[in-house]
């Protein structure tokens, strides 16, 4: 056979692209697992910025990256980690850019542990790193609520038990309903809701947020996370009482209060009017004997103090102040006196001076040497013309003549403007010399002493002038003299009374 007919005998050979044989493996890939479930452990786990998450599925003998997309992630109740043993259910398909296959995961839960627990222990761990549990930011419940706000379902069995607890405990209490979904799908968005607008209207003094029993799903909606913020955020103090007595939510842990169930809540938030009753008797006991005891405690340190040595010497030690203030007073008057005459002295000799120092008189005294001097300078003045009138001649002499008085008015014009500013200067050093004994006249009349007799004292003095400061001074009959503010008094002493 010929090489020719050889080559006719093989199949036709074709030659695809890369784009090609990919598309060609996808379309294999997806028609062929549309929908799985893998089981593996999650490695190499991150989160894009908008909001895709990656992995890679393996086990000890193969891996297979996954992507899941923002729109599952929404619907997933717990966020994947590595090391979680989980199964995954999606679709197969190929990246046609590093032509890789790959799953598409829509849904995940984890191996062992349900989903929705898995998601509670993780959002509770996370925000208890956060400090949303701790006990110091949790607020106190008021004593006795006037108002009291209530979120839950308004034909659930909750509402029921808090409206019959609080109609048995307090049946004055104000009550507030703001029905809200308990379960269900834009529950947690509608028990958000309640809780932002009783803030916002600032119409309740406490919240109540309540359900009745149920299984985890059930209970869902007090586990969202917005819920638990919302709860952490409010300025008002919240009870959560969900579910029964061995139920547990977020909800529970970021309250301000948790109670076991509805009808606790109820309990919690008011108590009854015999407690309160109690609580007032008891308290009412309490300060009585607390005022007793501290009554008791007062009187005996008042007996104390008044068997005390210094106690019993007070009015002795009085007695010795008062005696030092009369001689102090004695002292006092004595120095006045001093003063005012040795004021009345400078006052005197002050007067004399200036009296002495008339400034008018002395410038008009020296007016009168000027106008002498000027008298004199002139009659010198012609002496000495004449003189020059034989010597050069009658053209010299006026000439002369009219140089010395130019001269001359020279100088008078230079006296009269100093004896003007002579007289200005002693008109200011007399105004302020009198200013000046003004000032001393005033000091001397505020600290005389009889100015403080203007206030209705008197100052008594025996028939030697001595002043009076005791009654045993002088004895029955005497004749003393009360110097006043405006003149004196003679009178005879018919009594006497000592200071006790």
């Amino acid at each position: 056979m010929s090489q020719t007919s050889f080559f006719d005998l093989m199949p036709e050979r074709r030659v695809w692209k890369v784009s090609e044989l990919t598309e060609q493996i996808r379309g294999l890939l997806e028609g062929e697992f549309p929908d799985v479930w893998v089981e593996g452990e999650v490695s190499n786990f991150h989160s894009a910025q908008s909001g895709h998450l990656y992995f890679t599925l393996k086990d000890p003998r193969a891996q297979i990256r996954c992507v899941c997309f923002r729109d599952q992630v929404r619907g997933l109740k717990f966020r994947p980690q590595d090391g979680l043993h989980v199964t995954v259910r999606g679709s197969l398909g190929v990246y046609d850019l590093r032509g890789e296959y790959q799953m598409y995961v829509s849904h995940i839960e984890p191996v062992g542990l349900g989903a929705l627990q898995l998601a509670f222990e993780q959002l509770k761990k996370r925000l208890a790193e956060e400090g949303l549990f701790d006990a110091s930011r949790k607020k106190p419940l008021p004593i006795l609520p006037r108002r009291i706000g209530v979120v839950t379902s308004p034909t659930g069995a909750a509402i029921r038990d808090i409206v019959r607890v609080l109609a048995r405990r307090f049946p004055n209490v104000h009550l507030m309903l703001y029905p809200v979904k308990v379960q269900g799908e834009g529950a947690a968005l509608e028990i958000v809701e309640a809780l932002r607008h009783f803030n916002r209207a600032k119409i309740a003094d406490v919240l109540i947020v309540a359900r009745g029993g149920g299984s985890l799903e059930d209970l869902w909606a007090f586990n969202e996370e917005i819920v638990a913020r919302a709860i952490a955020a409010s300025l008002i103090p919240i009870i959560a009482g969900v579910g029964h007595e061995t139920d547990f939510t977020i909800a529970d842990f970021v309250a301000d209060h948790r109670a076991s169930t509805p009808s606790a809540a109820a309990e919690i938030v008011v108590k009854s009017r015999q407690e309160f009753e109690r609580h007032i008797a008891e308290t009412q006991r309490q300060l009585v004997h607390h005022l007793r005891n501290l009554l008791s405690d007062r009187r005996h340190r008042v007996r104390d103090l008044q068997t005390h040595r210094g106690f019993r010497q007070m009015e002795l030690l009085l007695r010795r102040q008062r005696q030092h203030v009369d001689e102090l007073s004695t002292s006092l008057a004595m120095g006045l006196r001093l003063r005012l005459a040795a004021t009345r002295q400078r006052l005197t000799t002050a007067g004399t001076r200036i009296a002495g120092l008339d400034l008018r008189r002395r410038a008009e005294i020296l007016r009168r040497r000027i106008a002498q001097q000027q008298s004199a300078l002139y009659a010198a003045l012609d002496r000495t013309v004449t003189r020059k009138r034989r010597q050069f001649g009658v053209a010299q002499v006026r000439f002369a003549r009219l140089d010395l008085r130019a001269r001359v008015g020279k100088v008078r014009r230079k006296v009269e403007q100093r004896s003007d500013e002579l007289a200005l200067k002693m008109d200011r050093v007399l105004v302020a010399r009198r200013r000046r004994l003004e000032a001393a006249a005033l000091r001397l009349h505020e600290r005389s002493p009889f100015q403080i007799l203007e206030r209705g004292y008197a100052i008594a003095y025996d028939a030697s002038g001595k002043v009076l400061r005791s009654p045993d001074q002088v004895a029955l009959g005497d004749n003393i003299t009360v110097r006043l503010s405006r003149g004196q008094l003679d009178a005879t002493v018919r009594n006497k009374k000592a200071d006790s």
